[in-house]
């Protein structure tokens, strides 16, 4: 372009300053959020509208956050931020989980203190001090994040009225018989010393000993006088040596064939359908079985325990199965649940030997001391003195293992308090039918597990955790636990907070109610374990819900990720369902695990580990918040740095789309500027209708939760309608056409009606961008909201303009294509560079026929960026003729004889005799 004319041309300004140095920008948007305090400016706009409550599953406060609470907590700010624009009453209201035992292991490893030596109070108060420290650390980790909410006034467990709350919910559940004390095979971590909930364990493999065992069949020939005189014994199986001692049984399947088989002068009893794995374990030859019976005929018979002068009588279990072993299942109720609910059955002895510790008790015959690994040594050397182990194999299999120090777990009968699942369990089912889960995966999966729960481990031997206010009489150990004592505890500890339980005596705690009501004596012993962490959790939604001012029961959505179901969900919803009757949720959204580009799940251990502070400190939060807006949350989601790299070209698509439209309305007023929709061109129209169209879909995308849609539609939106045509289609008016002219006005309305729809529609997701771009747009409108984030969401955008010019224009941009492959084909063959050196005739085929009369020649040179051309009935002498296959088109392309207007580039007769085209003539002596 001449250099004499360059100033004359309307051009943005080339130093347009939005520039996309996040990392280093972001933090000023957040000081200006909490400087206007734009969550209480919310609150105020939509204060009388429908409420949106999303209640926040409490993160631990015992570490900074991972990459996976970020996306959690990304994921909800998604959520409330569009609820808000959508005009509803959405405070977020923030949670910490403060109690339980990975901080009181912390705190007494960090300051290498012994719990056995140091004041429980003492120790609490350290744990408390611990808890808060990281819930600061988070809380400042979550609003760098871009995550906005009550900050200011988060809830935490430890807090006297919420443990206070979660007592009197307690109460509730005495009150109606639920609870009880109760000996029962729990998991237990020997590591942590302490009962854990199905909710704790996870699973990993483990390799673990498979051993065949030889009981003496002492009760064979009372059942089959055929076998008097002879050497009978049952081979038993087990995966877990260090159990035997605990032997009390042997389990056989009721259904099955089982034989007796002659092996030399011995006969051996085994489960028929495992002959051949029975002979490959043991090498033992079996021939056809001498005998054979149902499992059932064996009931009640006798056997001899391999070491111990015990009898184990035969019992029947349907869990018995044919996938491994012998058939015949050593039974030991105090190291296993199915074991253990035999073993009620049959009225067997609940033997554990073994103590918190992994120990054998001191007075264990044979084993007293001895770890369990010493045990299971010693197990292997008896068996072989006495010629009873077969056979021994190692096998490796899926094993519970603690969630705290991934460490496996026993079983171990010990006395701990239970809420009884059983009693509640249809209604809870019920309930799941009632919520909506997204994705609808999630209700089986809730369903499976509530269905196949019992009862609830509700106790801990632990110091930090909310007391279970039980007593116990010293005189004639009654246990005590009722409703009106335990309420007395709870008003104590809204007084007080929890450490009274620590510190008062129990007629301080209950007064007049301190008194064994069995013998009248006031001989009393508080209760020394904790609450369950999962217990603390799930009372929130009353604790919470209840109490804060702006938040209201039940809540709208729960929004955690998939292992919730066994956890946060679950237990929320047994304790709704307990105490009310009903599920404390409406919706529950469910999101996958964060994993490695490799698919692996991120460890520290793998080095696979991305923190979310690196992340931001390279690339700013936003590009953050897009990739988690960007993945599909409804199954497990990969990260890496080429991800990033991706992401990242597809933020600068809608970054650099919103600076260009911005530098392009630099001076525009829209209170003046503005055309009305039906004073707008075709084109301009089309890209208006074109934006409702991506409105209605991104709306749709977040109404259903599918946050990977709107970002993607965004990004196209700008990629193809904007940057591919739009854009560029526009320039020409744009910089040539007269300042104030209508086409300048139409083009500029547009791009203003359109940055501002999509600034409010990404700003859920690019908060601190679409804030950058919005307080840029305030300069040019200074009545627009003061935040981006105090905007309503765009309501419809084409009023006015007729549905049919997008079909129209949908027709034409199809033609577009076909046109614009022909002109490359002529720039390929040398007869053109530039659009603007061709004139181009087109042969429209019968499905375009509809635009000819509709589409000017004018508009088909404005799309198509050349300096002429006509639609024709024949291609007329044209130095290339191109036939498009996929439109049919015929195109014929001549290099334009006319002079370059130094203007605007087009090619005009006239530029030759005048110097310039008449359009910039006329644009000139205007000015």
């Amino acid at each position: 372009m001449a250099n004499d004319y360059k100033d004359t041309l309307f051009l943005p300004k080339t130093d347009f300053p939005m520039r996309a140095n996040l990392s280093q920008r972001e933090p000023e948007f957040l000081k200006f959020w909490y400087d206007i305090d734009v969550y209480g400016e919310l609150k105020k706009k939509n204060k009388d509208k429908p409420s949106f409550i999303l209640h926040d599953g409490p993160p631990y406060a015992n570490a900074s956050i991972h990459i996976g609470t970020a996306t959690n907590k990304i994921l909800k700010d998604f959520v409330v931020k569009y609820k808000w624009q959508r005009g509803y009453f959405s405070p977020y209201v923030p949670g910490y989980d403060t109690h339980g035992l990975p901080i009181e292991l912390k705190v007494l490893k960090e300051q290498s203190l012994n719990k056995d030596d140091i004041d429980p109070v003492e120790l609490r108060e350290k744990c408390a001090a611990y808890a808060r420290s990281f819930a600061d650390i988070q809380t400042g980790q979550f609003k760098r994040l871009g995550v906005i909410g009550d900050w200011d006034h988060p809830y935490m467990t430890l807090v006297p009225a919420y443990e206070a709350t979660q007592i009197e919910g307690f109460a509730e559940m005495v009150d109606k018989g639920l609870v009880y004390k109760g000996r029962k095979a729990i998991y237990w971590c020997t590591d942590c010393q302490t009962a854990l909930a199905a909710a704790e364990i996870e699973y990993a493999d483990e390799t673990s000993p498979s051993i065949f065992v030889a009981y003496k069949y002492t009760d064979a020939a009372k059942v089959f006088p055929e076998l008097a005189g002879k050497d009978v014994e049952v081979i038993i199986w087990t995966t877990t040596p260090w159990t035997l001692p605990a032997s009390m049984a042997v389990a056989v399947h009721p259904r099955y064939d089982y034989g007796f088989y002659q092996v030399g002068d011995k006969i051996y009893l085994i489960a028929q359908g495992l002959k051949a794995e029975v002979e490959r374990a043991t090498q033992l030859e079996f021939g056809e079985p001498i005998l054979s019976c149902k499992g059932e005929k064996l009931e009640n018979t006798l056997a001899q325990h391999p070491f111990y002068d015990r009898v184990t009588p035969f019992v029947l279990a349907d869990y018995v199965t044919l996938d491994s072993g012998t058939g015949c299942v050593h039974t030991a109720p105090g190291h296993g649940t199915e074991d253990y609910e035999t073993g009620v059955r049959y009225g067997l002895e609940i033997y554990n030997p073994v103590d918190e510790t992994g120990h054998y008790y001191k007075e264990t015959p044979i084993f007293g001391g001895m770890s369990l690994a010493e045990g299971e040594k010693k197990v292997f050397e008896l068996l072989g003195e006495s010629k009873r182990l077969l056979g021994r194999l190692k096998i490796t299999h899926s094993y519970p293992h603690c969630w705290r120090c991934k460490k496996p777990v026993i079983f171990r009968a010990t006395d701990q308090w239970f809420v009884s699942v059983a009693d509640f369990r249809d209604e809870a089912l019920k309930c799941i039918d009632e919520v909506k889960w997204v994705p609808d995966w999630g209700k089986d999966r809730i369903t499976n597990m509530v269905r196949d729960r019992s009862d609830w481990c509700i106790s801990r031997q632990r110091t930090w955790g909310v007391p279970i206010p039980a007593f116990y009489c010293e005189d004639c150990g009654e246990v005590i636990l009722t409703g009106d004592r335990v309420r007395r505890v709870a008003d104590k500890i809204r007084e007080h907070g929890s450490n009274c339980w620590w510190t008062m005596t129990p007629e301080e705690l209950i007064g007049d109610l301190a008194v064994c009501p069995k013998c009248g004596h006031t001989h009393l012993r508080k209760d020394s374990d904790i609450m369950d962490v999962w217990f603390d959790s799930g009372t929130s939604h009353s604790a919470v819900l209840d109490n804060w001012e702006d938040l209201s029961w039940p809540a709208d959505m729960y929004l955690e990720g998939s292992d919730q179901h066994r956890g946060w969900f679950q237990t929320s919803l047994l304790n709704s369902v307990a105490t009310r009757g009903t599920a404390p949720y409406r919706t529950v959204l469910t999101h996958g695990f964060i994993m490695g580009p490799d698919g692996q799940k991120m460890s520290k251990s793998l080095g696979n580990v991305m923190k979310p502070e690196n992340i931001i400190d390279k690339n700013g939060a936003d590009i953050l918040r897009l990739w988690v807006a960007s993945s599909d949350y409804r199954g497990d989601v990969r990260i890496s740095e080429e991800i990033f790299r991706n992401l990242i070209e597809s933020y600068r698509r809608i970054r650099n789309t919103a600076r260009f439209l911005l530098a392009n309305l630099a001076g525009f007023d829209p209170a003046k500027d503005m055309l009305p929709h039906d004073e707008l061109a075709p084109v301009d129209q089309y890209i208006m209708l074109k934006l409702e169209r991506l409105r209605t879909r991104v709306t749709t995308g977040f109404d259903e939760y599918e946050f990977h849609q709107p970002m993607t539609l965004i990004h196209q939106f700008c990629d193809n309608e904007l940057s591919s045509f739009y854009i560029d289609v526009s320039k020409d008016k744009l910089y040539a056409d007269a300042k104030e002219a209508k086409s300048r006005r139409s083009i500029r309305t547009v791009m203003w009606q359109v940055l501002r729809a999509v600034t409010q529609m990404m700003s859920s997701v690019l908060s601190f961008t679409a804030e950058e771009i919005w307080q840029k747009m305030r300069d040019m409108d200074p009545t627009l909201p003061q935040s981006v984030l105090l905007a309503d969401w765009p309501c419809s955008l084409a009023e006015g303009i007729d549905p049919a010019v997008e079909g129209e224009w949908d027709m034409l941009m199809l033609a577009r294509q076909g046109v614009l492959r022909g002109l490359e084909s002529a720039r390929g063959k040398g007869v053109i560079g530039h659009p603007l050196d061709a004139d181009v005739q087109i042969k429209l085929s019968d499905y375009y026929k509809p635009l000819a009369g509709r589409i000017s020649d004018e508009t088909w040179e404005n799309v198509l960026i050349v300096s002429s051309c006509r639609v024709v009935d024949e291609i007329s002498g044209a130095e290339i003729v191109y036939d498009d296959e996929t439109t049919g088109l015929r195109i014929g392309v001549n290099r334009s004889s006319a002079e370059k207007c130094p203007r605007c580039w087009k090619r005009r007769p006239e530029v030759a005799e005048k110097g310039l085209c008449d359009r910039c003539r006329d644009v000139l002596n205007a000015q």
